[in-house]
């Protein structure tokens, strides 16, 4: 019985530290979710030096794509050329094969024109009387005149498919110098795209990792700050006691509010978020001051007769 009971309470004691041991386990993995900071714990500081992070990055890919230049326009604008060349030379071709196929037809009602006449003028010699003399007759000018009009519409015809050629050839020409310059912009873009497609991919990288630290709305409002400003700038430093953006003056107690970090301020001029340059890590230049050397203030010295003129005795 007495190793019964000793059994039966070494089981217990197993199982009440495998329970122990879970829950150990379970409160050790709620610290860790609970470590791990959310954007919205960050603070004012460490939300503006992820922003200003952020803003050089995304000035870096900005960079990389400046120096494409104006290549993609001009690609895209050649492959748009080149397809209204392609819809144009289309279009030519379609009128050439209506023209020819009119003067096909023509040609063929010349040559029933023709069997119609070749069969009146036999008849002709078998007439009875002048009605039918005159009708067979009638009938003879009809199609002759039938057949010099169908002669007018094919060398009318002719013309139009001479001149619809011309074109085609100019727009196979123009398409040919096109395609030339297009094969030569590509390549050079391409170029300049294999130079700095791995620099571009790990900023974007760097950018995205970056974008996951800030808050959604802070991260939209940054956004659509840096899309509204010209020179793509959405966070920006004092310089001169002045917004690094719009360069207009900032007064004294709102850079004080600036260097403090108790919150985050936009320019009231252009509507940037501003920073402190010791938190954005750049050194503020100061402003040399040369002093102008006083001039000195001439001093008069008035001086009196020591002497006076003794009197002429008479």
């Amino acid at each position: 019985m007495s190793r019964r009971a000793d059994n039966h309470r070494g089981d217990e004691y197993q199982s009440d530290y495998l329970y122990l041991k879970e829950k150990t386990e379970l409160f050790i993995k709620i610290l860790r979710v609970m470590a791990k900071k959310d954007p919205t714990d960050l603070s004012v500081e460490e939300k503006l030096k992820t922003l200003y992070q952020l803003q050089t990055t995304l000035s870096g890919i900005d960079e990389k794509r400046a120096l494409r230049g104006e290549l993609p326009l001009e690609v895209q604008d050649l492959e748009d050329e080149i397809a209204g060349l392609n819809t144009r030379i289309e279009k030519i071709e379609n009128e050439i094969q209506d023209f020819e196929a009119a003067v096909k037809m023509k040609r063929g009602e010349i040559a029933d024109a023709q069997a119609s006449v070749d069969r009146y003028q036999k008849q002709l010699d078998e007439v009875k009387n002048n009605r039918e003399y005159d009708t067979l007759t009638k009938e003879i000018e009809y199609q002759s005149l039938e057949i010099e009009l169908c002669n007018k519409k094919i060398k009318e015809a002719l013309i139009h498919i001479e001149e619809r050629k011309n074109d085609l050839n100019s727009a196979m020409e123009q398409k040919a110098e096109r395609e030339t310059a297009l094969k030569e912009k590509k390549s050079e873009l391409n170029e300049i795209m294999q130079e700095t497609k791995e620099e571009e991919e790990r900023l974007k990288e760097k950018a995205a990792e970056l974008e996951q630290k800030i808050e959604p709305r802070l991260l939209n409002s940054f956004k659509r700050i840096r899309k509204s400003a010209r020179n793509g700038l959405g966070i920006v430093y004092v310089q001169r006691d002045a917004c690094g953006g719009c360069f207009n003056k900032i007064p004294p107690q709102r850079q004080l509010d600036i260097k403090i970090h108790k919150k985050i301020i936009v320019c009231e001029y252009c509507g940037r978020i501003m920073i402190d340059p010791e938190l954005a890590g750049v050194k503020n230049e100061a402003v040399a001051v040369e002093e102008k050397p006083k001039r000195k203030r001439a001093i008069r010295k008035t001086t009196k007769k020591a002497e006076e003129t003794p009197e002429v005795e008479a």
